[in-house]
């Protein structure tokens, strides 16, 4: 026993120890705790690993194996879920019904409507937006708030309406995304890949002779490309048909000036529908 320390302050500082979590002597050379045992003289039967030990070289081993994870079930896949679906739908009714029962986005929690489409269908010209916003959620058409009011005035100046009963005059307008993102947040890549298989269906049911993509989020969904001010006033071709991207009307709202350069391209799409336009 150590000078001037009696047993029982002995006691109290081993016991102070013990609840800091030193549990194990230090002796005068260091132990690798991690080492392997000693190998005993072969028996004919080998020993079992520790189990701590045993647990973390199969963690080791799965760590170096590439992995091996079977491919989800088809239902669990959210865009092949959306294709087979897409295929399956017949008529716009049965799409838009297809549509409200996917399961696999999010948004579709959050949102009040599932916006589908507007206008008439079989229109000569389709147009294609980002996302429903605050109005179009709660009113379940596309393009009702300040942002569709203006796109109705932009076409209707090359005579072109939503109402038209003629579809030589008239629009079908939709949407890349069905349901409104939160706080009207840009759709993600994730989100707009996942429903791509539902839009391509509805282009080739709905039959446009031209598409009209507004904005960089249908543009960077149907032509993998984004940078709209590049992109608009040049005829591009997606799912087969001439498409012209040009700006989102929201955007022309912050965007004034930028007008002229989408009425330039309302012009452009006014030529191809009367026959002048790009071959």
């Amino acid at each position: 026993m150590s000078e001037g320390i009696d047993q029982a302050t002995l006691r109290a500082l081993l016991e102070w120890q013990l609840e800091m979590g030193a549990d194990a002597p230090v002796g005068d050379a260091p132990v690798d705790r991690f080492a392997l045992p000693e190998r005993a003289p072969w028996s004919g039967r080998a020993a079992a690993p520790a189990p701590a030990l045993a647990q973390a070289s199969a963690q080791a081993r799965a760590r170096e194996r590439p992995s091996a994870a079977p491919a989800a079930p088809a239902e669990d896949d959210p865009v092949l879920a959306a294709r087979r679906a897409a295929e399956a739908a017949e008529d716009l009714e049965a799409l838009r019904a297809a549509i409200a029962a996917y399961p696999h986005c999010e948004l579709k929690k959050g949102a009040r409507h599932t916006v589908f489409a507007d206008g008439r269908p079989g229109a000569r010209v389709m147009v294609i937006g980002e996302a429903p916003g605050r109005e179009e959620d709660r009113e379940g058409l596309p393009f009702v708030g300040r942002a569709g009011q203006l796109l109705d005035r932009m076409f209707a100046a090359i005579g072109l309406s939503r109402a038209a009963p003629d579809p030589e005059a008239a629009l079908y307008i939709t949407n890349i995304l069905p349901w409104r993102p939160p706080e009207n947040r840009r759709p993600t890549a994730e989100e707009c890949a996942m429903l791509a298989p539902f839009v391509a269906r509805h282009v080739e049911l709905a039959a446009p002779e031209l598409l009209v993509l507004m904005g960089n989020t249908p543009a960077q969904a149907l032509l993998g490309a984004a940078g709209i001010t590049r992109l608009r006033g040049t005829w591009r071709e997606v799912l087969g048909r001439p498409a012209m991207p040009t700006f989102h009307p929201a955007y022309l709202l912050r965007q004034p000036a930028q007008k002229r350069l989408a009425w330039a391209d309302l012009l452009e799409l006014a030529a191809r529908l009367d026959g002048g336009g790009q071959a």
